[in-house]
C-alpha cells in the first residue's frame, strides 16, 4: 500500500486531483468513483479549478456513486445522488447522462443493488475510486465485520455512523436513514486504482489500523492491503498514529516524478 503524508487537506486534494487529471489525459472517458462527505471536497474543488482553467478536459469523464441512502425521496438535498450532482457533476460541466448510481428509492431495493453492481461491470469497471474512511474503519457503508468479498448490497448503519452523519441533517439523528445501498468491499476492490483520503486526528486510529494492522473484517478499510494499486493520502494529523510515518515520508520523497500516484 502506498501511503502519502501531506501537510493538510488542501494539499491532499491537489495531489489526488492531479492523479485524476493524469488519468483523464490517458483515458478521457474514464469512470471515476466518487465518495461523499466533507473529506473529499478539496479533491473536487481542485479538480474543478483545473477544468475551469483549461488544464484538464473532463468533458468525456463518467462518474459513479459509492453508496446511497435508502428511503429518501427523489431529489432530497442530502441523497447522495443530489450531493454528487451538486459537488462533482455540475461543477465539472458534465451532463446527467455521464452519471450512474444505485436507486435508493426503489420499491425493490435488493434488485436495485444487483442492478447497480451489474451496471458497473457493464460500464467497464471503475478506473479510479475515491474513498473516505470512518472513525471505525468503514469504507463506503461497509461497517465493521462486513464480508471482505461482499458485493453491492443493503446495509444497516451503526449508531456511530448515524451520529457522524447527523451534521448533514441539521444535527438531527432522527432524520438520518437507517439503511443504505453500498458497493461491497469485493466490488470496491475491483476498481483499478483505489485512493483513500483521510484528514484530522479523529481518523488517526482508523488509518493506523488500515495501513499497519492485520487485514480484518472488523476494520473494513484494511482490505485495501489486498489491492494491487491502493494509495492512502493523509494529512499530518491523520498520520499521527502511524509507526512507520517517517518511512512513508522518505519513500514518497524518493519516488520518481514520472511514476505518479
Amino acid at each position: 500500500m502506498e501511503v502519502v503524508i501531506v501537510p493538510d487537506a488542501k494539499a491532499g486534494g491537489e495531489l489526488i486531483a492531479g492523479a485524476v487529471a493524469e488519468l483523464l489525459s490517458r483515458k478521457p472517458d474514464a469512470l471515476l468513483g466518487v465518495a461523499t462527505g466533507s473529506t473529499p471536497l478539496p479533491i473536487y474543488e481542485a479538480l474543478t479549478a483545473k477544468v475551469t482553467a483549461g488544464a484538464v478536459d473532463a468533458s468525456r469523464a463518467r462518474v459513479c456513486q459509492l453508496d446511497e441512502y435508502v428511503g429518501l425521496p427523489a431529489g432530497h438535498p442530502e441523497s447522495y445522488r443530489s450531493v454528487v450532482l451538486r459537488e462533482v457533476v455540475e461543477p465539472l460541466g458534465l451532463g446527467v447522462d455521464s452519471f450512474m448510481g444505485p436507486d435508493g428509492s426503489s420499491d425493490d431495493v435488493l434488485g436495485a443493488c444487483e442492478a447497480y453492481d451489474r451496471a458497473l461491470g457493464e460500464a467497464g469497471g471503475v478506473d479510479l475510486q475515491i474513498l473516505g474512511i470512518g472513525t471505525d474503519g468503514h469504507i463506503g457503508f461497509n461497517e465493521p465485520c462486513s464480508s471482505l468479498a461482499s458485493r453491492t448490497r443493503i446495509k444497516t448503519l451503526t449508531d456511530q455512523t448515524r451520529v457522524d452523519n447527523a451534521r448533514f441533517f441539521d444535527g438531527d439523528i432522527s432524520q438520518v436513514p437507517r439503511h443504505v445501498i453500498t458497493q461491497g468491499i469485493g466490488t470496491i476492490l475491483e476498481a483499478r486504482h483505489l485512493v483513500l483520503l483521510a484528514t484530522g486526528e479523529g481518523k488517526a486510529e482508523a488509518v493506523a489500523q488500515t495501513v499497519e494492522g492485520p487485514v480484518a473484517a472488523v476494520v473494513p478499510a484494511s482490505a485495501l492491503q489486498l489491492h494491487r494499486h491502493a494509495t492512502v493520502v493523509v494529512d499530518e494529523a491523520a498520520a499521527s498514529g502511524l509507526k512507520l510515518a517517517d518511512y512513508f515520508r522518505a519513500t514518497y520523497a524518493a519516488k520518481p516524478e514520472w511514476q505518479g500516484l
